[in-house]
């Protein structure tokens, strides 16, 4: 792909003028108020001045920006952001992230004007006035900024921009502190206008400031990432954006459609029709010819580049991002979608760039896309994707760890990188997706990996005994995509529509949004995270024979030569859990259901809502406890023989497993988290609640029970295994019965189990069933759950 990186210079520049000689009143009084009348040209002598949407200007002197506020009671759009932030993923404050965007207006009273967020939310679309201010009086508006006045005409005011520039408008101040992360307020003496980004243009206009926010009782994660704790300085960026032309044709939201819903409540609608609309958001796009079998766009939409990201991860940035073009131009569009290199000069924050940008963080973290989209219509004015840098290495890591390639004779990671990138395409289709309109389909690696959109875990195939990685993610849009694009930007009627989401119900296409998917005691069957295959107890199956293959060779090629041999533990990590999301899809069987976003009249009869048959809940049941077995759970001997504790210079973090075993590594722990993970899944008070109602929770509690508390211990380690296990489960049994969220005859009858299972206890003398009935003695004379174990945690997989 040939990439351009060229835009016409007159985008780029900013307009600058002399300075006018309009002459402006000004009011007396206030901080910045002049004392008597003068022109804007002598209040802005030696001020750098830019025309643009809204001129303003610049006074070095005092490190002061005025704001020329010629559109009075007229509607636009504020965007804030934050250019440059703090760096850490746990925080969630970073370069590029965008803040609330608002629809405002200024507004002038006396000697201030006021900023005012107009309430887009509760609205009349009517053309009579009293309607539509029946409801603006109904509903409170938002004032958010202040802004004095220091000179004006009969047609502008000039204002001081300057503190609410330098005011916590993205809210870093209350983010810390919910983090407990520390308290802090903005030091306007350690703040200021940062000139080099404050740019006027015709449509919008884009201001920029240093601020320090300074405060005390930093948090761990703050201390991580500033070389001072007692001060986070970053920059805030405003923008300020004409609305839209007219002519964009907004477009009614289908909870099948695959995108976003952009909601509010209409109070001219007719008495008998929803009150409640909801529109797809989407980017404007046009055909020039739409009699053309092939036609190029209007105004394409095109995508930039962070030019930060280096190779080989830039090219496979900028051809993930571009498969989007295809499922353009199977509506008939030539070139509607592009990727380039964002030039050198131009600013990321700046509305008129759709930006995908590059974001390094401490720790790996999540990817985002995210948008400046018009609350009136839907329409999306920007896109801008979060990608990352450090996402790349966990799967470069899961790939190693799955095939040891480190070989004294011959490393050769050539396959291992490959499939790193080949995520990376993915991922950055994903994100790009996200801020075209698209939401997560989680439905879709389990049906024949159909979309982009979903999240995916790498596809590992056994070939002569060992794992591959030659399949590990689809190329490509999948049908779903072509679907979903097909659905939001084709020029198609409402009737057409509807013919599309028949026919994609008719090739089995499967949809589930996050609401469904994400919970872990979810009810949806197909809706999961990092999952693969259409069955998932088969998947799971499968993917426990590639896991132990890859525990079978683990060892010294799993790690670099000139690595300490203590770094066999973070290698080892996501190929133990290789399981982790298969695990948590098969429990989602329990006391799960089949069912899909349905409206009234897609079926001749409606598909509606059907349980997991019993069949399968228990084949899902009896897969899930597997995973709870010694030979499960046990890692080989001579893997154990080659982890030491920490080399000199490194320590265990959140990649690491958390043991009990001071510096040394503790195999049991590691089954422990593991075995927490499962269990945790099967007696979520949801599921419990669900399998009651279904006359099953007997049978799975007794299966529970029968493979952790009541089993016979074996002899050696694998006793050891079962006895934490059986701590674990214990732990987890009682979590779920005095879970506010359980109903109280699931809470019967597991009390009742429980009950029957602590008689048995009092019939052995092993110190580890001794130990859980005083805990259950104890619960019933306290009425109190007070544990004296605590399962330790999985370290983080997502995401990947």
């Amino acid at each position: 792909m040939k990439v351009i990186s060229l835009v016409g210079a007159l985008l780029l520049a900013p307009i600058f003028i002399a300075t006018t000689g309009v002459a402006l009143a000004t009011p007396q009084g206030g901080d910045t108020a002049v004392k008597q009348a003068v022109t804007i040209a002598e209040f802005s002598q030696n001020m750098v001045h830019q025309r643009g949407y809204f001129d303003f200007y610049y006074d070095a002197s005092s490190d002061k920006v005025y704001l020329l506020v010629d559109k009075l009671a007229q509607p636009f759009i504020f965007q804030s952001s934050l250019p440059r932030g703090i760096g850490s993923n746990d925080i969630g404050l970073d370069r590029g992230q965008l803040g609330d965007t608002r629809l405002v207006q200024f507004e002038r009273f006396g000697n201030k004007v006021m900023l005012k967020q107009l309430n887009t939310y509760y609205r009349a679309e009517s053309d009579s006035l009293a309607e539509r201010l029946s409801v603006e009086e109904a509903f409170a508006s938002s004032v958010i900024a202040g802004l004095p006045v220091v000179a004006s005409n009969d047609s502008a005011v000039l204002v001081d921009y300057t503190e609410f520039l330098l005011s916590d408008i993205h809210q870093i101040s209350a983010s810390l502190a919910a983090q407990k992360q520390g308290n802090y307020k903005v030091d306007s003496k350690r703040s200021g206008v940062y000139l080099p980004r404050s740019k006027a243009f015709v449509k919008n206009t884009e201001l920029e400031a240093l601020v320090t926010f300074s405060g005390d009782k930093a948090g761990a994660f703050v201390k991580q990432v500033t070389p001072a704790a007692e001060a986070i300085s970053v920059h805030l960026h405003h923008s300020l954006i004409a609305l839209p032309e007219p002519g964009y044709q907004s477009r009614d939201f289908h909870p099948y459609s695959g995108f976003w819903p952009v909601e509010y409540m209409d109070y001219a609608s007719a008495f008998d029709a929803p009150i409640v609309k909801r529109l797809l958001p989407r980017h404007r796009l046009e055909k020039k010819d739409p009699t053309a079998a092939l036609s190029e766009a209007v105004k394409p939409i095109v995508y930039y580049l962070d030019p930060a990201v280096p190779e080989p991860v830039r090219t496979a940035l900028l051809d993930g991002a571009s498969w989007w073009n295809t499922a353009f131009e199977q509506l008939g569009y030539k070139d509607a979608f592009q990727v380039k290199l964002l030039p050198a000069d131009a600013d990321p924050m700046d509305v008129r760039y759709n930006v995908i940008q590059w974001v390094h963080r401490a720790t790996r973290g999540w990817s985002y896309g995210a948008g400046v989209t018009d609350p009136r219509t839907g329409e999306i004015i920007k896109g801008h994707v979060t990608l990352g840098s450090l996402r790349v290495r966990q799967d470069f890591l899961i790939a190693t760890g799955l095939t040891a390639p480190y070989s004294k004779d011959n490393t050769d990671t050539t396959s291992q990188k490959a499939m790193a990138l080949a995520r990376i395409r993915q991922l950055s289709a994903h994100e790009v997706g996200h801020t075209l309109g698209l939401i997560h389909n989680f439905a879709g690696s389990a049906n024949g990996r159909s979309t982009v959109m979903d999240y995916p875990h790498p596809q590992i195939d056994l070939h002569n005994g060992k794992p591959a990685l030659d399949n590990a993610y689809r190329e490509g849009l999948g049908e779903w995509d072509n679907y979903a694009i097909a659905y939001g930007y084709g020029d198609n009627s409402a009737a057409q529509r509807q013919e599309l989401v028949q026919s994609a119900r008719q090739q089995g296409l499967q949809y589930m949004a996050d609401q469904d998917a994400r919970p872990q005691g979810g009810v949806s069957a197909i809706g999961h995270l990092w999952d693969n295959g259409s069955d998932a107890v088969a998947e799971l199956q499968r993917l426990a024979e590639v896991r132990q293959t890859a525990l079978n060779r683990f060892g010294l090629n799993n790690i670099d030569s000139g690595q300490p041999l203590s770094s066999l533990q973070e290698a080892l990590v996501p190929i133990y859990l290789l399981h982790r999301y298969q695990v948590e899809a098969v429990s989602k069987l329990l006391g799960g259901a089949y069912y899909e976003y349905e409206l009234k009249g897609d079926y001749t009869s409606p598909k509606g809502f059907r349980w997991v048959d019993n069949t399968k809940q228990q084949q899902a049941l009896q897969a899930l406890l597997d995973t709870l077995s010694p030979d499960y759970l046990t890692l080989p001997s001579s893997l154990l023989a080659l982890i030491p504790p920490k080399a000199f210079g490194d320590s265990n973090g959140r990649e690491s497993f958390q043991g009990r075993y001071g510096l040394a590594f503790d195999p049991l722990s590691v089954a422990e988290a593991s075995a927490n993970h499962t269990l945790q899944l099967i007696l979520h008070p949801q599921r419990l609640n669900r399998l009651s109602g279904q006359q099953q929770l007997g049978t799975v509690l007794d299966a529970v029970l029968a493979a952790t508390l009541k089993q016979k211990w074996q002899n050696g380690s694998a006793a050891l295994l079962q006895q934490r296990v059986a701590h674990v489960a214990f732990y987890q049994l009682m979590q779920s019965l005095t879970s506010v969220e359980l109903a109280p005859e699931a809470k019967a009858l597991l009390q009742h189990k429980l009950t029957e299972l602590a008689k048995g206890l009092a019939k052995h003398k092993d110190a580890n069933y001794q130990q859980l009935l005083g805990q259950w003695q104890r619960y019933l004379e306290s009425g109190l759950w007070q544990p004296v174990f605590v399962p330790k945690a999985l370290p983080p997989g997502s995401p990947i």
